[in-house]
Order: C-alpha cells, then structure tokens, then sequence
C-alpha cells in the first residue's frame, strides 16, 4: 500500500492513495485552516469503523443474516497532553435485519476484534477499545 498527502492550500491536504482514491484533509480555522475536509485524527475513527465494520458485515452475510441496515459508530477520546493521542474508543455497532442471531453478532464482532481487523490490532497495545451492539428489528 501507498499513499500520498499534496499541499493544496493553507493547512487543505489532499491524500491519496495507490488505488486511485483521495480525500481532503484540513484543520479548523482556528488553526489555520477552513474546516474544507477531514480532520487526520478523524480518519483514524473512520479508518477503525470501516474496518471492522467489513469484517462484520462480511461474517453476517456469510451467516446469512436477513440485514437491512448496518451502522458503526465510533467515539474517540484523546489525551489532553501532545501528542494527543487516543487513550479510549468506543465502537457501537448497529445491526437492523429482519431474525437477526444475536449470538450471529457477538461472534462476528468478536472475530473482527481478535482475528481480522488490522485497525483494531495496530491500535489496541495503546488504546483501551470497548464495544457494543444493538439489533434492531425490521
């Protein structure tokens, strides 16, 4: 994998990656910037959410669970000293279906946390991550 991170204007960053996709990043204006785009540390709560989420929604068809919607919600708290990294992150997972197995759940977000989802391993020595779900039925 690579990627790249080109200077558009102020603090506006435009990243890409080899695969051909970008996004912009930028800072609020108190910092300097215009608020035009992502906040990095932002990206990594969507980069745990997205990760973990394909685990579990690839585990849950593969189950054969009747979904009809899927969310993961992703709430980081940072240090309050430089370099402001993230201490704890709370992972909500939101299944809406129609039969869904709870014990289907548990297991697939298990399997994400402990076995697939990199995301989750490169920040889990640093940080404490708890999660939780709710199934809602359609």
């Amino acid at each position: 994998m690579e990627a790249k991170v080109t200077l558009i204007d102020g603090m506006e960053l435009r990243g890409e990656a080899l695969s051909g996709h970008n996004l912009t990043m930028d800072s609020a204006e108190a910092y300097g910037g215009r608020n035009a785009g992502f906040r990095p540390m932002e990206l990594i709560l969507v980069g745990l959410g997205g990760c973990t989420g394909m685990d579990v929604l690839s585990i849950l068809r593969k189950k054969r669970q009747n979904l009809t919607g899927f969310e993961v919600r992703v709430k980081g708290e940072r240090s309050e000293a430089h370099p402001m990294v993230y201490r704890d992150i709370k992972v909500e997972y939101i299944v809406k279906g129609k039969d869904i197995s709870e014990e289907a759940v548990k297991r697939a977000i298990s399997l994400s946390e402990e076995k697939y989802c990199s995301v989750e391993a490169m920040l889990r020595p640093t940080v404490k991550i708890t999660s939780s779900y709710r199934i809602i039925a359609e």
